[in-house]
């Protein structure tokens, strides 16, 4: 476990992070299919970093970001407030599903050719704590574990800066040829 002067080197080493990645992100929107088609998932990935691609939209919705994508792996970063609260005054955990199903996915997608697509098949979420205001900033950290023509699996976890692990996922994807 960090000491708190390292949980708050830690918390600003993120937030610096967050700050130099919204500085180079376009606006949300959603890419159009032709281009998603004619894109590997890295230079998709490497375009919206450097603002000639929108960023998602969900990402507006439940304030979390990508933070860095490259082959197979993936970390989102966000911010977990009282608007994606349950009624027992904890983050929801379709907010955990969400951050964590954005990185799983996206670690996979960082690996496909040009002409290849995926969806989420199945996903498994456990909470291991909850989360609230009192942890302002967690990470979604994500690698795959294989891809082959049709599927591909992955792992992922939510972390605060405090070293804690707040929840872990796995999935699996389909991996599907992108219509043209």
């Amino acid at each position: 476990m960090k000491t708190d002067t390292g949980v708050v080197g830690e918390l600003s080493t993120w937030e610096a992070d967050e700050l130099r990645v919204r500085a180079t992100l376009g606006a949300s929107g959603v890419t159009s299919p032709d281009q998603l088609a004619s894109m590997s998932g890295k230079a998709l990935f490497e375009a919206m970093f450097a603002g000639e691609l929108p960023s998602p939209p969900i990402g507006e919705t439940l304030d979390f970001i990508p933070i860095h994508i490259e082959d197979g792996s993936a970390i989102f970063q966000g911010r977990p407030g009282k608007q994606h609260y349950n009624p027992l005054g904890s983050v929801h955990g379709g907010w955990f599903c969400t951050i964590l199903d954005s990185a799983v996915g996206c670690a996979i997608h960082s690996t496909l050719p040009a002409g290849k697509g995926y969806t989420t098949l199945e996903i498994k979420v456990n909470m291991i704590r909850a989360l609230t205001t009192a942890i302002p900033l967690v990470r979604a950290e994500a690698k795959i574990i294989h891809v082959g023509r049709q599927t591909a699996t992955a792992e992922g976890r939510i972390v605060g800066p405090n070293g804690k692990l707040y929840a872990h996922a796995t999935t699996t994807c389909l991996i599907f040829d992108m219509p043209q």
